[in-house]
Formats: structure tokens, sequence, C-alpha cells
């Protein structure tokens, strides 16, 4: 028998990362299930993640405006009951989108939330009595949330989206590919605990600088960022800081083009992985085991912090938790490992 659901609303507002973390599950499930529709109930700012999937419209929640508060909740509701959702997947499962969902079931929708697995998180981080093993992803979690609503999803042969075609004004910036190889690097976090010390990242990018035929680009955001970047760059010629000068979109573009990304555990992996291009990550304070490895990448390609001499990682799930003794853990990863990780990728 058919699935009666034709159009799901899919709702994950924030952040960054964890949005860019529905799409390849997104993407398998209206690839996987054509006669569905979804629309991504999400912020303005990641429309571009989801705009080259069929099947697929994006509603902008306007957070500050006519979607504030409670009352703006009510309207979040009656602009989507517009749209003739027929079930709705929360899959942030916060206060704002549990307010929301719960309205859809209580006017007779089929509603699934993804469980955020917050008990098996807590063990894997506290200090005492740690079970150090994987968790379930959060891919394989939201694979369940649509599961719950009558839709397999495989996830087995991932689709990727072609190389996006560059636009003019990302090639003033990146110039034309020819014989490079095209490396991003993304060297900020969220948190102090997840940034491999800069000293270090200095020395990663000089040897990878000295290869005539690889060109690097350099991620982040802000005033502070930028002048970071712009130090880490030194004027070398092949290495391009990328910060403030192009706009999201055209960052999307300049990513899907890389031959690799090594990124913090932060957005920019998961970014990157979401376009199928290889990221090589560090962990310091956090653990792939959390769940939060990026999409589709093997486990040689997380490299995490000595846990023999810092036996207490991982400490937090999210890097906002500071342990005394624990600042230079990052340390533990040698400058070779990773430009050791990065070559084998571009042989």
């Amino acid at each position: 028998m058919s699935n009666p659901i034709t159009h799901i609303a899919v709702i994950r507002l924030s952040a960054m990362g964890d949005v860019a973390m529905t799409v390849p599950v997104i993407r398998a499930l209206v690839k996987q299930n054509p006669s569905v529709k979804v629309t991504v109930v999400s912020r303005p700012f990641f429309y571009p993640f989801f705009a080259d999937i069929s099947n697929v419209n994006f509603f902008a929640v306007d957070v500050k405006g006519r979607h504030k508060g409670f009352l703006g909740l009510l309207k979040l509701y009656s602009d989507l009951k517009k749209l003739n959702i027929d079930a709705v997947a929360d899959l942030h499962n916060v206060l704002r989108s549990i307010v929301v969902r719960n309205i859809f079931a209580l006017s007779g929708k089929k509603v699934a939330h993804t469980d955020k697995g917050r008990a098996d998180k807590k063990a894997l981080t506290r200090a005492e009595n740690k079970i150090f093993q994987p968790v379930k992803s959060m891919v394989d979690r939201h694979v369940e949330t649509f599961k719950a609503l009558g839709f397999f999803v495989d996830l087995s042969n991932p689709i990727f989206p072609e190389k996006a075609k560059l636009s003019g004004e990302v090639l003033k910036i990146s110039g034309e590919k020819e014989n490079y190889k095209w490396i991003g690097i993304a060297p900020f976090a969220q948190y102090e605990s997840k940034v491999y010390p800069l000293d270090l990242m200095q020395k990663v990018i000089d040897d990878l600088a000295q290869k005539a035929n690889f060109k690097i680009f350099l991620f982040g955001g802000g005033k502070k960022e930028i002048e970071q970047l712009n130090t880490l760059a030194k004027n070398k010629e092949n290495v391009i800081v990328v910060a403030g000068k192009l706009s999201f979109e055209q960052e999307l573009q300049l990513i899907s083009n890389l031959e690799i990304m090594l990124s913090m555990d932060s957005g920019n992996a998961h970014i990157a992985a979401m376009l199928g291009v290889n990221v090589i990550t560090l962990w310091g304070a956090t653990h792939p085991y959390a769940g939060f490895k990026p999409f589709n990448q093997p486990m040689e390609n997380c490299l995490v912090s000595d846990r023999e001499k810092y036996p207490l990682l991982p400490t937090s799930v999210y890097g906002n938790k500071k342990v005394v003794g624990y600042e230079d853990v990052m340390r533990t990863i040698s400058v070779q490992k990773i430009i050791s990780s990065i070559q084998s990728h571009l042989a």
C-alpha cells in the first residue's frame, strides 16, 4: 500500500553544521520516494543548501519578526498549514519546533521527531564511568525520523550534486583551476576547545604552500578571524583568504570544487561533506563518536587528540565545556599527521 503522505514539512532551524547534516538525508528521501514533496522550514540563510534538490521547497522562518515568540509560532503553523502539509519531520526537537509539530499533531497530521540521544552522549563525555563507544550518528537518527513517517531512506550509495560552475566573481578570487589541487582550510570553530593551535596550523599551511601545484583557500568570518587568516596566508601566492570576499552562495561554489577540506569539528566540515568533498577533521574536546562525524567520511579522516595522555576525552559533545589541564589536547595531533592525511587524498 502506498504511503498517503505526499508533502512533508521538515523543520531544522539552526545551526549551520546541523542543517548541512540534513541535506544528504533529504536528497536521498526525495530521490528514493519521487512522489514525496518536501518543504524545508529553516532560516533564510540556509536556502542555498537546498536550492538544487528537486521536489524540495524552502520556507524561510522569520524568527525576529513574524514568527517571533509564541504568537509567532502560531503564525508559523498557520503559514505552513496553507501549504497543504501532510506530515511533519522535526529534525531539530527544540521548544520552537516542538510547539509547531504538536499543533500539527492536534490537527490530525502525522508527526515524528529526531531523538538526539542525550543519554548516550552524556555517557560518552562524562568524567566517571565513561562509556567510550560510538553513539548513533545524527544522520542515522534523521533517517529513523523519516522511517517513523513510513519512508525508507537508504544512504549506502549517496548521491552528491555535480561540482558547481564557478561564477566570474569566484574566479576573480580563485583563478582558473587548471592543474592545481585545491585545498580548503577552515581553522576556526565556535568554541576554543575545538580549534587547532594557530602556531601549528601555520606550520601546516607553510608546508602545503611549498607545493607549487597546491592552491590553498582559507575560510572563516568576522574581522578578528580575517586578520588571523591574513597572518596565516603571509602573502603566499598560492594561499588565498576567502573570508569576507565572497557571498555564502559563492563560497559553496568554491567548496564544491575543492579536492579536500581541512576543518575543525564545525560547520565547514559538514558543508564540504554534503557536497561530496573529502574532509579531514581535527578533534579536540569533542569526538566523532558523539554522532557528528561528517557524512560519508571514513573514520581515518577524523584526526583525534591523544586519549592515552588525556583519558577524559571527549569532555564535551559540542566543545562548550572547559576542563582544567585539557587546554592543549589538540597539540597531540601532529602537523605531519595532518599533512600526510591531506596528501594521501591528493596523490
